[in-house]
């Protein structure tokens, strides 16, 4: 049942505060560190998501000059089970306009989490451009999203990524060696190393597939080191030998929720099919784009046949 919230108008009421007197820890804690966190601000182009705005929210509040008078005109808030929503506007003036009062309208919505209501969207909004609102253009946030995310805007369903398939080399031989419940701890425990390899490249571990995985990353480079990373992990592992063969490729790809999909990606998994074990291979377009970086070194592994691809493609080896 919706009810109305007093514990959420609390917490929005702190939250306002802490921004007024530049609390940025306490404007942080507030807010879900979450890719699903959402920030509408007031100028035209001010609209991010992902963690980066929970990162970069105490510098984009911090550069807003000082607010000197912060008055609520409207406040309320409702919950519904773990979902709550809140709409204020204040009458604002700040110490680099004293004689100007700013209407400001603020739309907040939380979740709860482990016992806390969390900032999952906020929208607010002036009657005025951002820039004549504040006297500069905020960019904090949006400069940790542009460094972090390279690829995918909030509306955006296709961009630039290097997609990276992994696939265990005899995988069935082993399995009926090692019976289904080593290799099945075998392979759990592969794929959680290999996760926080990729994750520690900046790339995001899609999903696992049989016994190989599917993993996309803003740059070539990061997909390179990973990749590497993977093979000398396995060697230092001390754990069952296993062989894997790594495929790479990059371009244009389309992201739906969390996968991704496309010729970029189908490629890159009929590279990994005919990878050499123990090794990584690479289409044509990953020695380019990393040109002039003197610590990558790729030898041709020839000219191949990709199913569902026309003519040859020449592949590298990364050593």
């Amino acid at each position: 049942m919706t009810r109305e919230s007093p514990e959420l108008l609390s917490v929005c009421r702190r939250w306002f505060d802490a921004v007024q007197q530049k609390r940025g820890k306490e404007v942080q804690n507030i807010l879900i560190d979450k890719d699903h966190m959402l920030f509408i601000g007031t100028g035209e182009d001010e609209l991010w998501s992902g963690t980066a705005v929970r990162a970069g929210i105490a510098d984009f509040f911090g550069s807003i000059p000082t607010i000197i008078k912060q008055e609520e005109t409207f406040g309320a808030a409702y919950e519904y089970g773990r979902v709550g929503w809140a709409c204020f506007t204040h009458n604002v003036v700040l110490a680099h306009n004293p004689d100007k009062v700013f209407p400001v309208r603020n739309t907040l919505i939380f979740t709860l989490e482990d016992g806390f209501w969390r900032m999952v969207h906020r929208h607010g909004s002036v009657p005025l451009p951002n820039e004549e609102f504040v006297g500069s253009k905020q960019t904090a946030i949006a400069d940790l999203v542009a460094a972090a995310a390279e690829g995918f805007a909030i509306d955006q369903t296709d961009g630039f990524a290097s997609i990276m398939f992994t696939d265990i080399v005899n995988s069935s031989g082993l399995a009926s060696v090692m019976g289904d419940c080593l290799w099945t701890s075998v392979v759990s425990e592969h794929f959680k190393q290999l996760q926080a390899i990729v994750e520690k490249a900046s790339g995001q571990f899609v999903k696992s597939l049989g016994d190989g995985t599917l993993s996309s990353f803003p740059k070539p480079e990061y997909a390179l080191d990973a990749a590497r990373n993977i093979h000398e992990s396995i060697k230092r592992s001390g754990g069952p030998a296993i062989s894997v063969r790594v495929g790479i490729h990059a371009g244009s790809v389309v992201r739906i929720e969390d996968d991704f999909f496309g010729t970029v990606v189908n490629k890159a998994a009929r590279i990994t099919a005919i990878a050499a074990p123990n090794e990584t291979w690479v289409s044509d377009v990953m020695p380019k784009q990393v040109s002039g970086k003197a610590h990558y070194h790729f030898v041709e592994a020839g000219l191949f046949e990709l199913d569902g691809f026309e003519g040859e493609h020449l592949l590298w080896s990364l050593k």
